[in-house]
């Protein structure tokens, strides 16, 4: 592969990576940003792997995007869960 090719692969590898962890910290939306955030690292491990390191790009696959990503989701639906509870209490902390 000629080195202007592969130089554009990279731009558009640390172009994408810094476009996805903006998006990733200004989401509103916390299940947006979650998944945001699993990307982020999927394409990080590819990032890695670029960077000929694929230890680091499995664990960063396996751990970063996969792991971490399925803990910050059952988070998110928790909190979504607590605060549909929240909600039902009046202001006097009465259900009803």
């Amino acid at each position: 592969m000629s080195a202007g090719l592969l130089l554009i692969f990279d731009l558009v590898l640390v172009v994408t990576l810094i476009g996805l962890a903006i998006a990733a910290l200004v989401s509103p939306d916390v299940r947006r940003a979650v998944m945001l955030f699993i990307a982020f690292g999927l394409w990080l491990a590819l990032v890695w792997a670029r960077l000929r390191a694929p230890d680091v790009a499995l664990a960063e696959a396996a751990i970063g995007a996969g792991l971490g990503g399925a803990l910050m989701l059952a988070a998110a639906r928790r909190a979504a869960r607590q605060e549909a509870v929240d909600g039902q209490t009046d202001a006097r902390g009465e259900e009803g």
